[in-house]
């Protein structure tokens, strides 16, 4: 597997309101540390969960088109991270199908989905600033 095929990713998703205007972010970086990939989306008036879920989705159509077949993502959800994770159950209706799609999207690809720290979560986070302060 050359370093291509394998990458870090960070996950943000936000809703100003819950519900309320929410975007999505995702920074996609090779095993340098260096930025591949950016991702933003605006998601319209959507839950914060929604939001984060949203932005593993976007990260991973974007891996699909880069040809990347393995990735370590990091998000500052605890409650997503352990959904994804199988820890949880997830039991919202809205959400159910956007975990069903990750799971599609994953299926052959090699995942690990870690919580981390909101300050540790900046790259992201950014993106979703930057997306829902466009809005306006």
């Amino acid at each position: 597997m050359n370093k291509n095929d394998s990458a870090i990713v960070f996950c943000d998703g936000g809703s100003r309101g819950n519900p309320g205007p929410s975007a999505s972010g995702a920074v996609i970086l090779n095993q340098d540390n260096e930025v591949i990939e950016e991702i933003g989306k605006y998601l319209g008036i959507q839950t914060n969960n929604y939001a984060e879920y949203s932005a593993v989705i976007v990260a991973l159509e974007k891996m699909h088109e880069l040809g990347i077949k393995k990735a370590e993502f990091f998000l500052d959800s605890q409650l997503i991270v352990r959904q994804l994770n199988g820890q949880y159950r997830v039991k919202n209706a809205n959400i159910i199908p956007l975990n069903a799609k990750v799971k599609t999207l994953g299926a052959g690809l090699s995942l690990t989905f870690t919580h981390i720290y909101r300050e540790d979560n900046t790259l992201a986070d950014a993106i979703v600033n930057q997306v829902l302060d466009s809005q306006k």
